[in-house]
């Protein structure tokens, strides 16, 4: 497939920017040679390099800022003159030049606090001077936490962005939400983009190596990544090098997991009343035991890390690196995971105007999943200890596993312990760079990156104790797949200070290119166990291989302007250009401009006692959304046989309809927002509201049947989310005993625009239909189904409410209406921490408010339609006439009683200890007795305790779709002890 985006004509055009650049500063240099003034400028206390000092020659325009190393250069400087070093949150320091070439300066804090740097696209910003809606996670939030996962440490750290369990196994990831679903059929994940590389796999991320994490929450922080920040975009800064001496840390901790929570299920003597009370009997003389499915599925999981790094900077060169191992146990029977990671950041200054460096972390990740989420004859887990009946054992007397005593149905450990599975990823993420300092206000940036994935899935079900594996005479599966992308972008920028005029202005280009390989073979029929990959089965089932490459190029152009450190602008621009659209739709054209007032400089405010700072700010942009390769082609698809000549002969098919008027997704957004700090700084408050319309959505929609297709991708779907946020932190005592604050509360609402018609249904439960609903005018997934009235005295049974207000024992299709919604009225969290001396306390809360869970286990544990095992609930069902109940009568075979309904619908809201640390810090003098700069112990649970009022395993759910329960590995209660050890 030919690309009219090629990685030449892109080196042509970044050729020429750097040619035109590298010409407008060396010309001037031929004329005359000027001296220079180099230095560094950094914390009195900590030593750290502040980035984004004021320098400037005093009495003229001359002036520069300082970089992310606090290095700054001058030239053209007077002997005389003098240099006024400024910085919003220090004192302010004035230095004569003499005749000295290196000037090195320590500033002193002058409020209580100081004013944070953020990382956004391409560069960093003084959090003071940010105009969009960005969202800042430091390391001190990440202490002290299982550090199994990043999406965890973001969990009620920043206001807008929810963060959502798929499933509380190892193996799950964590889906992060940032203002609302993006998408109607596509991922609405935002971008993760590790030290200047886009990376797709986060579990790859090690917690521990992370310094800080900005969230480019709205489209004018985000439309400078285009096509890639339609749902916004995570910024993820690794550790480096801070001072001259090696500083080693060893972190170590354990901890021990368990359920928070069991259902009570039918016992043997129960279970075989409602048996014999639907017609099944059987000997029952075989079945003697009183099996607790829960206890034996269920175990106390375990976890272990340990991470040891040095970090230092001696001559130029600055580094920082760390190797670690981190492993769960999960609390469910086989669950597990296993990381070694490996990182190495390097940063080298050849001489005073060239600097070079690389980014390299290395993962080797490993789990074994558990199937949740599935029903008990799918394999699955959960719905499988609570629906197995108590009278059978685990194992028969030829060591196979037992099975239901009506249905062949296996007891859940043969999920569990019946086969072989594992899956195993090794990821490489990488950059290299050169920055070049041109002039004292110039730099050219040169960085290539990739992300490398090589992983494996491996699956074998032996021959002899599955039902499954010896009608099958044994399985084996293997899977491969192996991933890469790369990147390699150019950037040119420009900072100036002048008098009170600050400009920064950044261009570049882009080019990114992906690829994808995988292999599948299944093999069945083995002779024996002894041989577990598919070579030693006799029968192929299934052996494919695939293929597929997409290409991206992209210009960005950025401009910030500062006037007195009271007015700013800052306006991004990004082309992007893709192969997976048609000639003519490649090119997508993303724009945002932000504007910001600071109000607290202004005459009327700045003497103000009560309002330390007060900024307005206001943002509009645009950004986009990609799709997968060739989707606007007409493809082809293998394997289609055709009877020629009385045999079947291989063949291809058309499997898709070109559409070349495919383009991009659109998102434009709104932002309005006000940050204000009272109280020398003691208080401070974000608020934002934000209006996102997402239009062009990729859909598969339907297109007329004369075309030889019943649907095809099609830009026809429409979107809007909008919302509130509110973020405040506070110091509410500060002398012997410190007590911080931090409290976020975000509203979100959504609803969808148009569908061209269509409708979207998702969470199909077995034998009852789907149970979520996308339609034009409602918001994304609601649940649909019917109207339960209640039991019917008379008969047991359940009547449904129709489309007219009447009851009916038999409603139809249109009867169906909306019963529920997973989205959330508002989303919460508040932590608090405190500080004695060396003692320290943090106590995390998160909540949710007004969401809807569909019990969909409760199908399974309340329809009593089957030989399925029911929780104890039932013991209270109608069982003559006259009774009244909610609990309806049982009945074999039938689904009346279980139809999707309000029946199932629940109050999901909570309220949820995250996490509790409690940590001693050794006094220094004690410390350096041991030769060590800091040791400290810490103790942290997390989901200790749970305020709910949903009757499942977990209220924080997302199983098959959002909000949707159908036996889906609940989160554990955790206990975790730790030790950081610096030296």
């Amino acid at each position: 497939m030919k690309h009219i985006i090629t990685k030449s004509t892109l080196m042509k055009y970044t050729f020429i920017i750097c040619l035109a650049g590298l010409f407008s500063v060396v010309a001037p240099s031929l004329l005359y040679a000027q001296a220079s003034i180099t230095g560094t400028v950094n914390d009195t206390d900590t030593g750290e390099p502040l980035i984004g000092v004021n320098v400037l020659v005093k009495g003229t325009s001359t002036g520069t800022i300082t970089d992310m190393d606090g290095r700054y250069k001058l030239l053209d400087v007077p002997e005389g003159g003098t240099l006024v070093f400024s910085y919003i949150g220090y004192k302010k320091k004035e230095l004569m030049v003499g005749n000295q070439k290196v000037i090195n300066v320590k500033l002193e804090a002058d409020l209580e606090q100081l004013t944070e740097v953020v990382v956004v696209g391409y560069g960093v910003q003084e959090k003071k001077d940010i105009t969009g809606a960005v969202g800042l996670v430091d390391g001190e939030a990440m202490d002290d936490r299982v550090k199994a996962n990043m999406g965890s440490l973001l969990q009620g750290q920043a206001a807008g962005v929810q963060v959502v369990s798929t499933s509380g196994k190892p193996s799950a990831g964590l889906s992060v939400r940032i203002r609302g679903t993006n998408s109607l059929s596509a991922s609405s994940e935002p971008l993760y983009v590790v030290d200047g590389v886009p990376v797709s796999d986060t579990r790859s991320i090690n917690p521990s190596d992370i310094e800080s994490i900005s969230i480019l929450k709205d489209a004018s922080s985000a439309a400078i990544y285009g096509t890639q920040g339609a749902n916004g975009v995570v910024l993820i800064t690794t550790k480096r090098g801070q001072t001259g001496k090696p500083q080693f840390k060893f972190n170590a901790y354990t901890g021990f997991s368990s359920p928070w929570k069991k259902l009570k299920v039918l016992n043997a003597e129960q279970y075989r009343d409602l048996m014999e009370e639907m017609g099944k009997s059987t000997d029952w003389s075989k079945y003697q035991a009183n099996t607790d499915w829960q206890d034996e599925v269920f175990q106390n999981g375990t976890s272990q890390n340990y991470q040891l790094s040095v970090a230092g900077k001696s001559e130029g060169t600055t580094y920082y690196i760390s190797g670690g191992y981190t492993q769960q146990v999960g609390s469910i029977r086989s669950s597990e995971m296993e990381r070694l990671n490996f990182k190495l950041n390097l940063d080298q200054e050849i001489n005073n105007w060239i600097k070079v460096g690389t980014s390299l972390s290395y993962t080797d990740y490993s789990d074994v999943d558990v199937s949740d989420n599935q029903a008990v004859n799918q394999g699955g887990v959960i719905l499988g200890m609570l629906t197995t009946p108590p009278n059978i054992g685990i194992y028969n007397e030829n060591g196979s596993f037992t099975s239901n005593p009506f249905q062949n149905w296996e007891n859940p450990i043969s999920a569990t312990d019946g086969s072989d599975r594992g899956y195993k990823n090794r990821n490489l993420i990488g950059n290299v760079y050169a920055e070049l300092s041109l002039l004292q206000d110039l730099k050219f940036k040169s960085n290539m990156g990739v992300d490398l994935s090589s992983s494996m899935y491996d699956y074998f079900l032996d021959p002899y104790t599955t039902s499954y594996g010896r009608a099958m005479k044994g399985i084996s599966r293997n899977n491969t797949n192996f991933n890469t992308y790369s990147i390699f972008d150019n950037t040119l920028t420009y900072s100036k200070s002048i008098g009170d005029h600050k400009v920064t202005a950044l261009v570049g280009s882009i080019y990114q290119k992906y690829r994808w390989e995988n292999n599948s073979i299944e093999r069945r029929n083995f002779s024996s166990d002894n041989i577990t990959t598919p070579g030693a089965g006799s029968e192929i089932i299934t052996a494919t291989a695939g293929k597929s490459e997409k290409s991206n190029a992209s210009f960005i152009g950025r401009l910030n302007y500062d006037y007195n450190d009271k007015y700013l602008m800052t306006v991004n621009f990004r082309a992007d250009g893709s192969s997976a659209f048609g000639p003519g739709k490649r090119w997508g054209y993303f724009p945002s401009l932000s504007v910001g007032w600071r109000l607290s400089e202004e005459n009327f405010l700045k003497n103000n006692d009560l309002v330390s700072d007060l900024k307005l700010r206001a943002g509009w942009g645009i950004v986009g959304k990609d799709i997968d390769p060739y989707a606007y082609l007409g493809k082809i698809g293998g394997g289609a046989n055709y009877p020629i000549g009385g045999q079947a002969m291989p063949g291809n098919y058309p499997s898709s309809i070109e559409n070349r008027n495919l383009k991009w997704e659109e998102t434009e957004q709104t932002n309005i927002g006000v940050d204000l700090a009272i109280f020398e700084g003691r208080v401070n408050i974000t608020a934002d509201a934000y209006y996102k319309k997402t239009s062009d959505l990729l859909l598969n929609a339907p297109i007329p049947t004369s075309t030889g297709f019943s649907s095809a991708i099609q830009n026809v779907g429409g979107l809007t989310n909008k919302g509130l946020e509110f973020q405040v932190s506070s110091i509410n005592m500060d002398n012997e005993i410190r007590w911080e604050t931090s409290f976020n509360i975000s509203f979100n609402r959504n609803v969808v625009d148009y569908t061209q018609g269509g409708e979207f249904f998702k969470a199909e439960v077995p034998s009852r239909g789907y149970v979520t609903l996308t339609r034009e005018g409602l918001p994304i997934d609601v649940f649909y189904g019917y109207v339960a009235g209640g039991v019917d005295p008379e008969t047991g049974m359940v009547y449904y409410i129709n489309k007219d207000g009447e009851s009916t024992f038999t409603p139809d299709a249109d009867d169906r209406q909306i019963i529920g919604n997973p989205n959330p009225d508002f989303i919460y969290s508040m932590t608090n921490n405190l500080s004695y001396k060396g003692i320290s306390l943090s106590i995390m809360l998160q909540g949710s408010q007004g969401n809807d869970i569909f019990n969909a286990t409760r199908i399974e544990t309340e329809g009593m339609t089957d030989a399925k095992n029911q929780t104890h609930g039932v013991v209270n069902r109608w069982r003559q006439p006259g009774d009244v109940t909610d609990v309806p009568k049982a009945v074999w075979g039938s689904t009346d009683n279980s139809r999707i309904s309000t029946r199932f619908v629940e109050d999901g809201s909570y309220l949820r200890v995250k996490a509790i640390t409690l940590g001693y810090d050794l006094p220094a003098t004690v410390a350096s007795q041991l030769h060590l700069s800091g040791l400290r112990f810490y103790a942290t649970g997390e989901n200790l305790f749970t305020w709910t009022n949903y009757s499942g395993y977990d209220p924080e759910v997302n199983g098959i779709a959002s909000g949707v329960d159908f036996g889906t590995y609940p989160q554990s209660r955790n206990l975790i002890l730790g030790v950081n050890v610096s030296f």
